[in-house]
């Protein structure tokens, strides 16, 4: 929290409102744009406790061309755990099940994964391999 209290803090006057009931959301008054910080150690989807959390991105990114990304794996496991986790996030599942689709991962990809969410890879990837070629991502 006391990282947020400094952005906000630095951002004062240059044109963001942090949205009424919220601490980790800002709106760019001109432009509409909603900005949303994921904090490191905040729990994706519901938000409540799990053995999945935001990691600490110099711990879990990559750098290319002097931008850095969060690595797949980091980004599978949050995808996973999000949509587990929340209605609400039934998207990043079909996220997931796009990037099997999309960059071919292997089965063994789940041993990169966290415990948490390896049988929702699982069940995600058989459904890509089990899906007419048509229908695949």
């Amino acid at each position: 929290r006391k990282t947020m209290d400094e952005i906000l803090e630095r951002l004062e006057g240059l044109g963001y409102a942090q949205p009424v009931g919220t601490t980790t959301k800002l709106r760019d008054t001109q432009t509409g744009v909603k900005i949303e910080f994921l904090i490191t150690g905040s729990f994706p989807g519901d938000g409540k406790p799990k053995t999945v959390a935001f990691p600490d991105p110099k711990d879990t990114s990559t750098e290319i061309d002097g931008i850095r990304y969060l690595n797949l794996p980091q980004l599978l496991n949050l995808k996973l755990a999000s949509g587990m986790t929340a209605a609400h996030r039934l998207k990043d599942l079909a996220d997931v099940q796009e990037l099997i689709g999309a960059l071919k991962l292997p089965r063994e990809t789940v041993s990169q994964l966290h415990p948490y969410v390896r049988d929702k890879y699982i069940e995600l990837w058989t459904a890509v391999q089990n899906a007419p070629p048509e229908s695949r991502p």
